[in-house]
């Protein structure tokens, strides 16, 4: 961890030094500090692959290496990196990141019931959001507006948040934190603002209005020193959340944040999620139910034991059992195209049975990390709030 902050903070010192460089005119000094911003860039996400920014600091690293290229004569185009351009700059007829491309906003089609387990989950959320919605006068202190799903991937995060939108009829706007993260200075932190005043207007025609920010981390992580815009998009979200938390105002605007890495978080973030949910691994229950779910439209032999498969799967996330299904069913099918018998459409794949599935298991492997798996448990007990 100290390295990557100790690399952060060397990208950020080496590209203000070459954007400075650069206006003053002194091209090949310049340059110098560019290549050393990309090599300690490039070096940022060697160190942590599945780090949330990477995706950022690529763009930036390319962006530089642009700029060096122009500045050596090799290509003409105009740089594209934040903080050597101002957006009103900008060569015309380039196409510009809109904020209706960054959010989608529809109806999800998901019911409590889509939803297996999770059932402390379940009804933290509803306290937080479905009973506030349907009875108000009984919340003289308010109500929670953030609410923050974390876990290991795949365990339903998502899946929570819409159908209580759904439950409540709310207007659904759903975000990648990474897409707000503009490239071009004063964007990202407006492209917030649209997004809360978008939820604040849905909720003043008296029609509720969840936030789902995904990827929350990538917003909202600790940094050692702040790269870009980064600062000033983290405190507009600040001011948001503030604002739609204001106990004089009863509008019904919930923020939904999901991470895979609640530690990554900082705290001034996590004292505004009211609620602090761990949405875990399905249980063994939960499991058999989730196998009946997924394979209920497929052609079972008798032999097939879903409470066994279900201990066998222990440790697997909603979207690995799903997948399971998902191989085995791919299995049986392959073997009619193999054997030349898929030409006849009246051909069908053959039973699925328990041998097939054990198969699969033999194969397929937990999505979560199992040295991930107690750092759940311990940002739980130490941050819980249901």
């Amino acid at each position: 961890m100290m390295a990557a902050q100790e690399l952060e903070r060397a990208a950020t010192n080496y590209a203000f030094e070459a954007i400075r460089l650069d206006e003053q005119g002194s091209r090949g000094m310049a340059i110098s500090s560019y290549q050393k911003a990309v090599e300690v860039l490039l070096k940022l996400v060697q160190l942590n692959p599945e780090y949330s920014l990477n995706k950022i600091y690529m763009q930036r690293a390319m962006a530089y290496r642009e700029r060096i290229l122009i500045l050596q004569g090799s290509v003409s185009q105009a740089p594209t990196f934040e903080g050597y351009q101002p957006p009103e700059a900008r060569p015309t007829g380039e196409k510009k990141t809109t904020y209706d491309e960054l959010v989608l906003k529809e109806k999800p089609n998901v019911r409590w019931d889509d939803v297996i387990g999770l059932e402390d989950a379940k009804r933290a959320v509803t306290e937080a959001i479905v009973y506030p919605v349907q009875r108000p006068d009984l919340f003289p202190l308010g109500w929670p507006r953030g609410i923050l799903l974390f876990g290991p991937p795949g365990c339903g995060k998502t899946l929570l948040a819409a159908a209580v939108a759904t439950e409540i009829n709310a207007t659904f706007i759903s975000v990648d934190a990474a897409s707000i993260m503009s490239k071009w200075l004063g964007e990202a932190e407006q492209n917030v603002a649209k997004l809360f005043k978008s939820a604040r207007s849905s909720a003043q025609d008296d029609s509720p209005a969840i936030m789902f920010i995904d990827e929350l981390d990538s917003l909202m992580g600790m940094r050692s020193m702040e790269v870009g815009g980064e600062a000033r998009v983290r405190n507009q979200f600040l001011k948001e959340m503030d604002g739609i938390s204001d106990k004089g105002k009863n509008l019904h605007v919930y923020v939904i944040g999901s991470t895979n890495k609640p530690w990554a978080l900082d705290w001034p973030f996590i004292r505004r999620f009211q609620k602090r949910i761990l949405v875990a691994p399905p249980t063994q229950d939960a499991r058999v139910k989730m196998l009946k779910l997924y394979t209920e439209h497929l052609d079972l032999a008798p032999d097939v034991d879903f409470n066994k498969l279900a201990r066998r799967s222990d440790g697997f996330s909603g979207s690995d059992i799903r997948d399971m299904c998902q191989s085995a069913q791919l299995k049986v099918i392959r073997e009619l195209f193999e054997a030349g018998q898929a030409e006849n459409k009246q051909a069908k794949p053959r039973a699925l049975n328990m041998k097939d599935f054990l198969e699969i298991l033999e194969e397929r492997k937990s999505s979560i990390s199992p040295e991930h798996a107690p750092l759940y448990d311990r940002w739980f007990e130490t941050f819980k709030a249901l």
